[in-house]
């Protein structure tokens, strides 16, 4: 079981990144898919989550809605979150979860949004 996170980087303050996971492993068509983040010496903060279908009402955090879009490609096994009007306070490591009949966790890729 692999859960795969790419699309980190360093980026100036008003840009765009977009966050992918891939899994593997496992059947992703029965799991809900979720991006978290952890800043350091704060907690890990829930920010979006999308059904196993897709097509039901998508969680946002407050801190991020409006900014970000998480969507899955069924067909690549693949969950993204796009990621709008970035800003210093976003800089975090990012974390892909599958949450279903078991949990599953991507090992992290680091947003830093600076000038």
């Amino acid at each position: 079981v692999r859960l795969v996170e790419s699309g980190g980087g360093l980026v100036q303050p008003g840009g765009s990144l977009r966050l992918s996971c891939a899994a593997s492993g496992f059947t992703f068509s029965n799991y809900v898919m979720k991006w978290l983040r952890q800043a350091p010496g704060k907690e890990r903060e829930l920010l979006a989550s999308i059904t196993p279908g897709g097509s039901r009402t998508n969680y946002y955090a407050d801190s991020v809605k409006g900014r970000v879009t998480i969507s899955r490609d069924k067909a690549k096994n693949m969950v993204f979150l796009q990621m709008n009007s970035l800003k210093p306070e976003d800089t975090a490591v990012y974390y892909c979860h599958g949450m279903g009949p078991y949990d599953y966790w991507g090992q992290e890729t680091q947003v830093t949004v600076s000038s």
